[in-house]
């Protein structure tokens, strides 16, 4: 999809996301010290504005203006501040080595340009600083419910892992999400990785 299809999707629902952070961003950054953070594909911004209530200084990058703008009045409505930024992640460079923190949950591409977004995610990162990534799994196709349904764009821990070049990578793995789908429990397989620049 284009960011002509996803202001469409956004414009057409209140939230097409929870205002609850992902389960999985929440666990893995929640001890940490807050600092400088990026959310690479924000969306509505749910994550970011969890962030920049924790303290953190968050800056939010998506393509789509239409989530950012639902994103900057759900933060403006919970008093945080976070830099909106209007970008697409194949062309946008994040600054060098500026960030404690990098957050990219569900975002699926081409295997081509996810490697570049990761590159770009990986040097982005600060001396101790941590990178959580979470993406519908592979397996969800089969196992799961849920996301995309082209293999192609689905992730493995194995290759995101693989293509974070100078990061110490500490998960790397297939977490299971438990949701409800027409009133049945269900259950999303996602990729959880968690790396760290020393």
């Amino acid at each position: 999809m284009d960011s002509k299809a996803w202001d469409e999707r956004y414009t057409g629902t209140e939230l097409v996301w929870s205002a609850e952070p992902n389960r999985f961003v929440a666990e893995h950054t929640g001890d940490l010290p807050a600092g400088r953070a990026i959310d690479l594909a924000a969306g509505e911004g749910r994550n970011a504005i969890w962030l920049a209530k924790q303290g953190w200084a968050v800056t939010a990058v998506d393509f789509s203006a239409a989530a950012l703008a639902k994103g900057k009045l759900l933060a403006d409505a919970q008093g945080v501040t976070v830099d909106w930024v209007a970008a697409d992640l194949l062309t946008w460079r994040p600054e060098t080595g500026a960030y404690d923190l990098v957050v990219i949950a569900y975002l699926h591409l081409p295997e081509a340009d996810m490697k570049a977004v990761l590159a770009e995610a990986a040097a982005a990162l600060a001396p101790g600083g941590r990178l959580v990534f979470v993406g519908h799994d592979r397996t969800n196709l089969t196992d799961g419910v849920g996301g995309p349904q082209d293999p192609a764009i689905l992730h493995t821990p194995e290759t995101v892992a693989g293509t974070l070049p100078g990061l110490r990578v500490e998960r790397a793995e297939r977490a299971h999400r438990p949701l409800t789908v027409d009133g049945e429990p269900r259950e999303a397989i996602d990729t959880l990785v968690i790396a760290t620049r020393d």
